[in-house]
């Protein structure tokens, strides 16, 4: 299991209260030196997934204390093995989830939703080789826009923010996504006016239609790239999987838009609303089950009613477009 160095600052007269803390037994090494007159440095090893509840006891007892810095270090290794790597417990209520904590997600996942210029740039570069392996009929060329795989981050901060309620997140969310469709529209129309797009390529065909097997695909993408961020896996394993279920599609309904093909181009967008619902709908069902919750009872209670709206919301608009799906049959 991975490892996580916690370092904490906080004055002389603090230290003894830390072995207080209900999660302190999960430690498996502490150490504590005094940086001055006034303030000391703990140093605490834990198992990932044991960091989550420490921190939080952390915050709860030293975030008002003057001084106080608490920060989160990856360990890629500790010789001795520590003799101890797992919490045993038999209390579901105080297991530790099976995943990395809050504050890491977060800060892995909120940094998708900031429009920057390396944002849009994998946006533009992430469709053109889409354009480009579709118009060949090229999966190679097409799996290598998925590895850039720009539509990951503002799907998955969504899900996040969903998730914990954070409203200032969501928007940052929505604003990257609507950003990075709205360039890679743009750069698919220039690409569809540039070259003869012919519908009936097969790699292009296979996107104008939408079916139960689309769905199970969203949905699968969502649940891995949420799964994958909990473990802490890199982001361009991730970005395979949802990108498999966003970017293609809407390239094509692009590319179909600029050769005047808008009977296809309906079913390509058709595909494009279908996984965006899929892949947000099973990201946020599975941050649920992955136990990702607010650290205060109250965010907590704000939280649960976010997600309860998001989840009603994302299934009804599954409903109604199943029912566009095989009512047009």
């Amino acid at each position: 299991m991975a490892l996580r160095l916690l370092e904490m600052v906080i004055p002389h007269d603090a230290t003894a209260s830390v072995g207080d803390l209900p999660s302190v037994n999960k430690v498996i090494e502490r150490w504590d030196d005094q940086l001055n007159d006034k303030q000391s440095l703990v140093r605490m090893l834990v198992n990932a997934v044991d960091s989550e509840a420490l921190l939080d006891d952390l915050e709860n007892r030293f975030s008002d204390v003057n001084g106080f810095r608490l920060i989160l270090l990856n360990v890629e290794a500790t010789i001795p093995r520590p003799s101890v790597t797992v919490s045993e417990t038999t209390d579901p209520a105080t297991k530790s989830p099976e995943r990395i904590s809050r504050e890491e997600i977060y800060h892995d996942v909120a940094q998708g939703a900031n429009v920057t210029h390396v944002f849009l740039a994998q946006v533009v570069i992430a469709t053109v080789v889409a354009a480009v392996g579709l118009l060949r009929n090229d999966n190679v060329v097409i799996i290598g826009a998925m590895v850039i795989a720009p539509l990951l981050g503002p799907n998955m901060s969504l899900c996040l923010a969903t998730t914990l309620g954070d409203l200032k997140l969501a928007i940052s969310s929505l604003k990257a996504n609507v950003t990075g469709l709205a360039v890679a529209f743009v750069v698919s129309l220039i690409v569809g006016f540039l070259f003869v797009i012919d519908p009936s390529i097969e790699s292009i065909k296979a996107r104008t239609q939408v079916s139960g097997g689309d769905i199970l695909l969203a949905l699968a993408s969502g649940t891995a790239g949420v799964l994958a961020f909990t473990s802490g896996a890199p982001a361009a394993l991730i970005g395979v999987m949802v990108a498999v279920a966003l970017l293609p599609p809407f390239v094509v309904f692009g590319l179909l838009v600029a050769s005047g093909e808008f009977d296809a181009a309906k079913g390509a967008l058709l595909l494009v609303a279908t996984n965006v619902i899929c892949v947000n709908l099973a990201g946020v069902l599975t941050f649920v089950a992955q136990g990702l919750r607010p650290r205060t009872w109250w965010e907590a209670e704000r939280a649960k009613n976010s997600t309860r709206i998001a989840i009603a919301t994302w299934c009804a608009l599954l409903a109604i477009l199943a029912l566009l799906i095989y009512g047009a049959r």
